[in-house]
């Protein structure tokens, strides 16, 4: 199984920006999608953004659509995740996501992924 480990998690001021990055076990130019959730407190794990294998694909929630940019860098088996124009609501808890052969969109559940990083807290202050 392909293993995911995040990194880039913090303190970011609001209107600020951060860069998380996602790095796989193994090569995940064939047959993975990948992608981001998060999960604030208190609430249920939310899609956020995706990649497909071939990048040829991407998708993002309605609530960061022109402030996330997701982008994957196969010769280092990672995916990042830019985030811009950071607010309060961002704060929560990320996790590096990936799926084998499907890709992954706004509406796919949580369950039906196949590997899930350990997460990294992003606190946004306002």
């Amino acid at each position: 199984q392909v293993q995911l480990v995040e990194s880039g998690g913090g303190s970011v001021q609001a209107g600020g920006s951060a860069r998380l990055s996602c790095a796989a076990s193994a090569r995940t130019r064939i047959s993975y999608n990948m992608g981001w959730f998060r999960q604030a407190p208190g609430k249920e794990r939310e899609f956020v953004a995706s990649i497909s294998w071939s990048a040829d694909f991407t998708d993002y929630a309605e609530s960061v659509r022109g402030r996330f940019t997701i982008s994957r860098d196969d010769a280092k088996n990672t995916v990042y995740l830019q985030m811009n124009s950071l607010k309060p609501e961002d704060t929560a808890v990320y996790y590096c996501v990936a799926k084998r052969w499907e890709y992954i969109y706004a509406g796919t559940s949580g369950d039906t992924l196949d590997a899930w990083g350990q997460g990294t807290l992003v606190t946004v202050s306002s």
